[in-house]
This record gives structure tokens, sequence and C-alpha cells, in this order.
């Protein structure tokens, strides 16, 4: 009969003889009626079979078919078809498939994560995850911005933190890259408005729900940028990309139970809170935090959830940020740096800030950090050669496909997490 057509393609062919190929889901006989529901990767069916091979021996859960039979309109299914199957055969058994129609624990799952990943939920979250890739790079190559890979192994920190995986290099010490922004920053000065969409690392040594250890970030970068264009470019990013998901996968939004009440909400602009208001907004809540300490999740949880939308929280301490933040000239020990915090507790999705330009103050920076600046020399020659006020941001994809479907934890948003206490599978 030729190649296979695809489930989502059936509607496209009502009347008409078709043969799918898949894996079964569920099986189920009524009488001398025997329906099975199949999937193929683009889509669910269900066939209905008056008669079966052997009586149905061998279909069984996740074993590989392939269905003959006529396309027919059902209203009562979800794609509006159902086959009306002729012949139902097994291509390739699955006896005892570990995952039953039950509930699992959290660890066997993840143990068997190659095998969670086929249901309808993992696939359903795996498509939008694959939208929201497609949508952020959509927006980025239709404005200009040109996709350039910085490298994973480094020899040294983007923010001078500790938590980076260390590598022997050839008998040097390298690191896996925990953020591509500073090589972003000298591809900017080259091609203008740049991008990086890659894999980081981060040796946080933590459990939380909003924390993987290796994750997705989109990093763009944008010569001749102050800070305000910064916020627009990110506030528009997010919009399209969301408006993308409704647009496209109103079925996946429904099999993961996302209400989207709160993403039909995501229209720029967005709300902005100053870190000074939101100190006296928090304190006056009842939480207690002072002036020059970080926010954590509690309080990023509180402080969104006094908006209707993403919230920009902006102009931060110096103190309490990196080094290579330009300072605001209102105030100079403050920065021009914005976190954008996500609705219903998923915390910050976008963290950003304009870049100093100025040698003689990054050096000041470094040095007040007790950063060697020897260790940043290329860095520092950026400010050397033609320097100008450029801007950026960065942008974790799992913590974003857990917002915009409203996920409990990160482990569901990638393929194969990778957390503190997993490598495996």
């Amino acid at each position: 009969m030729g190649l296979a057509t695809s489930i989502q393609d059936l509607p496209q062919h009502v009347g008409q003889a078709v043969e799918l190929k898949g894996w079964l889901t569920h099986f189920r006989s009524s009488g001398k009626i025997h329906f099975i529901i199949m999937r193929d990767g683009t889509g669910e069916i269900q066939a209905v079979a008056r008669a079966l091979r052997g009586g149905g021996e061998g279909l069984e859960q996740e074993c590989a078919i392939a269905v003959t039979g006529t396309v027919r309109q059902d209203v009562r299914s979800p794609s509006g078809v159902e086959i009306d199957a002729t012949d139902v055969r097994v291509l390739a058994p699955s006896p005892d498939f570990p995952i039953q129609p039950k509930s699992h624990g959290v660890d066997f799952l993840m143990e068997h994560r190659h095998l969670w990943v086929r249901s309808t939920r993992q696939t359903a979250i795996l498509r939008l995850r694959a939208r929201i890739i497609r949508s952020i790079r959509e927006f980025l190559d239709h404005h200009g911005f040109v996709v350039a890979d910085p490298p994973i192994l480094t020899p040294l920190a983007a923010e001078g933190t500790t938590t980076l995986f260390g590598i022997d290099y050839f008998g040097e010490p390298a690191f896996l890259s925990q953020s591509g922004q500073l090589y972003m920053e000298a591809l900017a000065m080259a091609l203008g408005r740049v991008y990086s969409f890659g894999p980081t690392f981060r040796a946080e040594k933590s459990k939380t729900r909003r924390h993987l250890t290796e994750f997705w970030m989109v990093e763009p970068e944008m010569a001749f940028c102050d800070f305000e264009e910064s916020l627009h470019w990110q506030e528009t990013l997010l919009s399209y990309v969301v408006k993308q998901v409704l647009t496209h996968h109103v079925e996946d939004l429904t099999r993961v139970e996302r209400d989207v009440t709160a993403l039909e909400r995501v229209i720029p602009p967005f709300p902005r809170i100053t870190y000074d208001a939101a100190i006296e907004r928090l304190n006056d809540a009842g939480y207690d935090i002072a002036w020059g300490e970080d926010l954590g999740a509690p309080h990023e949880t509180a402080l969104a959830a006094m908006f209707d939308r993403p919230v920009f929280l902006t102009h931060f301490p110096g103190a309490i940020k990196p080094f290579y933040m330009q300072p605001d000239p209102k105030q100079p020990d403050l920065v021009l740096a914005a976190d954008l915090l996500a609705p219903e507790g998923y915390g910050e999705i976008m963290g950003g800030s304009q870049r100093i330009h100025d040698l003689d103050l990054l050096l000041a920076r470094l040095n007040a950090y007790n950063m060697d600046p020897k260790d940043y020399a290329w860095y520092v020659d950026l400010r050397r050669y033609g320097s100008v006020p450029h801007s950026g941001f960065g942008m974790g994809l799992e913590r974003l496909v857990a917002w915009i479907g409203g996920l409990e934890h990160v482990r569901e948003t990638i393929p194969f997490a990778r957390t503190l206490n997993r490598v495996w599978p």
C-alpha cells in the first residue's frame, strides 16, 4: 500500500483506505468488536475491528502494529475521525511493558524515562517544548538576530561563581559553560544582533522543582542597545512564543490540563517594579527581607502574585549582581538589570542587563570583585576596540516550558533530566 499515513493527516483522507504504523496504547474487546488505540508520534487514533488475526493474540501495550482500514468521520473522536480496520498486524512484540496504566512513583518513572516519554502527557510536553524552541528561533531570525554558537568548554566563569563543573583539559583546568554571554558580547560586536541556543551546566546542589544541572538557554545579545530597548525585546519575544503555543497546541495544553487563562494575559507591555519597591512590598506582606539581600523563590512567588502577567523586577543593588552590569547613572549603587518573573510560582524566566562598555569601569568592577583582569583579557579587549553600549538577556528553556505548560517540576520539560542525584538513563 506504500507509505503509511500519519495519524495527524487522517482528516484529509475521510472515505479512503489507509495504512497506519505505530504503537498500541490500549486494547479492549466488546463482544465481537475490538477497539484499538494506537499512536505514531503525530497523534492518537482509535481503530475498530470486527475480526483480528489470531483473535488479537500479541496485542499488548506498546507493541508495534500496522493497521489497514478506511477512515470515517466520528464527531465523538478528538480528531474527528476513526478507522474501520480490516487488518491489524503485530510488527514487534512488547511483553510485560514496565509502565502500566496505574500510579507509579517519580523515582520509578525517572528510572524508566526512556519508556515514560512514550506516554500521552510526556509526548504532549515534548511537543510544547518543540513549538517553544521553534517560536523563539522564528522570532529572533525574523528580527535580524544571527544564531552563533559560543563554546561549551570555557576557561573562566561568566559570573565568577563556584557553581561550575570543572574538567581536566589536557592538563589545564576548564569548565562546562554556565552561560555563553561573554562570548556573545564579542559576537554582537561583529554581527550586531546575535543569539545562542544550547546547553548550559550549573553545579548547584539544589533539589527544587525549578532547577536542573543541565538545561538549555537562549541568550540574545545586541550592540547599540540600551536597557529600555532590551526590556522591549524580552517582552515581545515572550508574548510571541506564548501566542504561538496558544494558537497551535490547544490539544497538547488540554492533555497537560493547563488552564490557559494566565497565558492569555501575556500581552505587552509588562508591568515593572524596582528592587526598592519590591522590598517595601514584601516587607508589608510580612516577609523579613532587608535591602541588599537577593530574592529567593518565596519572595519571587509572592511578588509575581501581585500582578496579572509577567513582571519585570529592575534596578538591583550592584553588590548582588555580576561584575559586567552597567550602573544606573542616576544611582550608581544600582545596576541596569532586570529579572522577568512568571506568575503562578514559576519564578525568574528571563534575566538580563545593559553591559558595561567603558574600559576603566569594567576594570574597576573586576578588581572590586577580586577577579584578575588578566583572566578576562580577551573580554576586556572588547572595551578597547570600538566599544559601544550593548545589552542582552538569557532565558532558560525548561523553566519556560514548565510555566507555559503549568507543570509541577522541570524534570518533565526535557527528554532526559539531569538533576542532583540523577545522570541515568
